[in-house]
């Protein structure tokens, strides 16, 4: 019976050539669609879940407070001494393991290569005991327990070494430090939240001219170490949590010279994070890679879910619309004794069939696609996952369950059939069947509507976000980072960058703009009017030279910049943005120009100038008030900017020089700061792209399905068509009356979408601390395209209706 159902779907299916392809074409794109947004799901959801205790890894992260117990400060790290504290209060912690981040560290080789690296971290030995991390060679045992070993990724290891044996191989950082190397890791998978590229032995850290004992016991002010534990089978989070105020409270320090000072609980608290939960549901000020996003993959799980709908509308529509075509078969069927049960299984089959051929074509049309997704639009999905056996599976799955579910109406609508009016060659069917495939019509075409104006308006606030004025140059600015041989050289080295007349300005800092402020000083008091009052307001540090403002063009709202005509400005001046005026309380830019504030154990300081609002971060974040100072110690002007002018080779060839006289040991690396903002908003820019993509597919899906109506809309109406072009109407009328009904549920579809898509994309904007309005004109030109779209599709079919001749079409059948 089966082997029948099959055989007889197949002539079907070759008879019904058009319909067929339809359908396949439709059921194809929508089944690859869905495919590419699953590998897209799949690898965003399998993040850290490697590690063969992923269940029971837990990340420690901590807060900071304003007064008023407002969050001003999430961080992932922690200071050094929790690592030893937290173990000592918390019996449940099995394990734990510290990493710090070596941001820029210059590695160099016994053949003197050099290498600047942005992936090392210093690691102790419990990592093998709390991560997965499997050593191609070395002992885990003993690998990171002693100072001064290092760890390779089996890349790394390749790119340093060639074919050549890494181990006990000697590794200098910075040129000062040497480290042996103990042993080489396989490289972390791409679904982790870090991916370090070499581990130095977290116990070297004890040496005082890399970080000191002292600090690792009592420095909690450095929260820069990434803390995780290996929690008890038992382990009940809440609990811990409860206990975090009063351990605090315990562990900390008193301040010295300070009565009554607040609880340390009161203005910091320490956090839980899943390792699991990290990449997706953890947005904290510093984590160590980008994170992914948890909306945006829920969104894209809807995207696929809507597409797979409009794949199965059009499969309806198009199965009971072309109906007709099988009436008298189906009465035949009925008159030699088939049971309805049968012809609805026929049908069935027939529907499986097809969605089992489409899935096939889906995994073809999947496997062409990742490399274009790469190459054109920066998308780069898990290739890996349609290698994995359960995937195509699942593809199939997935198609059968579609056909079957989108079959269901077909089937019962056409084995409802009267046997004698379906013999005449009329179906009947009900008078629900054409307001039926109207709905499903709109359904269609409300889904792309709003696709559309979502891409509409994703692309206008990335526009925006790339186009809007930042409030300071950002282009044409070299930015490098400052090491210790250069720090007692830089009015020299600066003195011979500027003889150069392509080198317009230079300047230091302790971060670079496009970077996170997450630096803040203790606050004591300001001056308000005459009298001194604590000071409330939480202002984020940058420690600058006279020269940084200066080279970014950052204008003034009042007051003076930091000058060389004023020494004491090293020691005894302030500059603010507008927002910290704001946030302090002063009336005006002008009332803050002159006012005492006590900020980071500097008593005696006073503004002197106050620089107009600019977006030194993205612009996810507000602005946020900000001090500007000149450190008494220059190593914490990390990092350089130079404004280069005129020939820009010429400039860096130049810069390549000095820098190589004055920095024999350090690789020239830069980075332009206009890069380093755009790619601030990369994830946006591949949201735009995959929307872009889908909502194109979706709207073609719909457009198949439509031609299809057309084509069956014309047939029914052949010889309405000869009679008319008879008595005389032109093509354009014809097009027109057959087109008119279509464009009506195109419009409906308008007027469902638009406010969906508004409420949908405000709150998608919420996200944004700069955004764009959505204005009419987005609705306008996503429903014009709509129409335009849906016109040319049907106007194709009714045109060469209406070219055909009447004669032809009066006779017709």
């Amino acid at each position: 019976m089966l082997y029948n159902y099959l055989l007889t779907a197949l002539r079907n299916l070759r008879k019904n050539k058009l319909h067929a392809a339809l359908n396949l074409a439709g059921l194809s794109i929508g089944l690859a669609c869905c495919l590419l947004i699953a590998l897209y799901i799949a690898g965003e959801l399998r993040y850290d879940k490697y590690h063969a205790n992923a269940d029971r890894i837990w990340r420690v992260t901590r807060t900071f407070h304003d007064q008023d117990g407002s969050e001003n400060l999430h961080l992932s790290a922690i200071a050094p001494p929790f690592g030893t504290l937290l173990p000592q209060h918390f019996p449940e912690i099995a394990v734990i393991t510290r990493i710090l981040k070596n941001f820029g560290a210059v590695v160099r080789t016994d053949n003197n290569h050099r290498y600047t690296e942005n992936n090392t971290y210093f690691a102790d030995e419990n990592l093998f005991k709390v991560f997965t991390v499997p050593l191609a060679a070395g002992d885990p045992k003993n690998s990171l327990s002693e100072p001064w070993q290092v760890l390779l990724s089996e890349s790394t290891a390749r790119r340093y070494f060639g074919d050549q044996d890494p181990l006990d191989q000697v590794l200098r950082l910075d040129s000062q430090f040497k480290f042996k190397v103990t042993g080489i890791f396989k490289d972390f998978p791409e679904a982790s939240h870090w991916h370090p590229d070499i581990l130095f032995s977290f116990s070297s850290l004890r040496d005082s001219t890399l970080y000191g004992e002292r600090n690792l016991q009592s420095n909690f002010g450095n929260n820069a170490f990434n803390t995780y534990f290996l929690a008890a089978k038992d382990f009940d989070p809440e609990k811990m949590k409860a206990r975090f105020p009063k351990f605090l409270d315990d562990v900390f320090p008193p301040p010295p010279g300070v009565t009554n000072a607040p609880a340390p609980s009161s203005w910091t608290q320490l956090h839980l994070q899943k390792l699991t939960d990290i990449h997706l549901q953890s947005h904290n000020d510093d984590e160590l890679e980008p994170p992914g996003d948890l909306a945006r993959v829920r969104m894209f799980g809807l995207i696929a879910l809507v597409i797979l709908l409009i794949a199965g509308i059009n499969y309806v529509n198009l199965s009971t619309a072309f109906s007709l075509g099988r009436a008298r078969e189906i009465g035949v069927r009925k008159s030699a004794g088939a049971r309805r049960g049968q012809i609805v299984a026929q049908f069935l089959a027939e529907s499986i069939l097809l969605t089992v051929g489409a899935s096939i074509l889906a995994f073809g049309l999947a496997a062409l696609a990742l490399p274009l997704l790469k190459n054109t639009l920066g998308v780069e999905l898990a290739p890996s996952l349609l290698s994995v056996w359960y995937v195509p599976l699942a593809l199939l799955g997935v198609a059968m369950a579609t056909g079957a579910v989108a079959g269901l109406y077909p089937a019962f609508f056409m084995s409802s059939f009267r046997p004698v009016i379906a013999l005449k060659g009329a179906a009947g069917g009900g008078r629900w069947t054409a307001p039926f495939r109207k709905a499903l019509v709109v359904t269609q075409f409300c889904i792309s509507v709003i696709l559309l104006v979502s891409t509409i308006v994703i692309y206008r606030q990335l526009n925006y976000m790339q186009h809007k004025s930042l409030g300071l140059d950002k282009d044409r600015i070299v930015t490098l980072l400052q090491n210790n041989p250069l720090i007692g050289k830089w009015e020299t080295f600066r003195d011979e960058l500027l003889a150069n007349p392509n080198i317009r300005q230079a300047g230091r800092s302790s971060r670079l703009p496009a970077g996170r402020l997450l630096d803040e000083l203790d606050g004591k008091s300001v001056q308000i009017s005459d009298t001194m009052s604590p000071l409330t307001a939480s202002l984020k540090m940058l420690a600058i030279d006279l020269d940084f403002v200066p080279t970014y063009q950052i204008p003034l709202a009042a007051g003076r910049y930091f000058s060389r005509d004023f020494p004491t400005d090293t020691t005894h001046a302030w500059l603010l943005n507008e927002a910290a005026v704001r946030a302090i309380g002063w009336k005006s830019a002008e009332d803050a120009i002159g006012k005492r504030l006590i900020y980071g154990g500097r008593e005696d300081c006073y503004v002197v100038g106050v620089l107009r609002d600019f977006h030194f971060e993205s612009l996810h974040q507000e602005i946020i008030p900000m001090i500007f100072f000149i450190p008494r110690q220059k190593n914490n002007l990390f990092a350089i900017s130079v404004k280069i002018g005129g020939d820009t080779p010429a400039a860096l060839a130049h810069m390549r020089q000095v820098w190589e006289k004055f920095n024999p040991d350090f690789p020239f690396d830069y980075t332009f700061l206009d890069e380093n903002y755009g790619r601030l908003y990369e994830a946006e820019i591949r949201q735009g792209n995959l929307y872009m993509v889908f909502s194109g597919l979706a709207i073609l899906i719909a457009c198949l399905g439509l031609f299809g109506l057309a084509t069956f809309a014309a047939f029914q109406r052949t010889k309405e068509i000869g009679i008319r072009k008879v008595l005389g109407a032109t093509v354009s009328g014809i097009t027109g009356l057959l087109a008119k009904d279509f464009l009506k549920l195109v419009g409906i579809a308008i007027v469902i979408a638009s406010p969906i898509a508004w409420w949908a994309m405000n709150r998608w904007l919420q996200d944004f601390a700069y955004r764009i309005d959505i204005q009419w004109w987005v609705f306008a030109a996503a429903g014009a395209v709509a129409v335009a779209v849906a016109f040319l599709t049907v106007g194709f079919q009714s045109v060469r209706a209406a070219l055909a001749n009447p004669v032809k079409s009066l006779r017709s059948e």
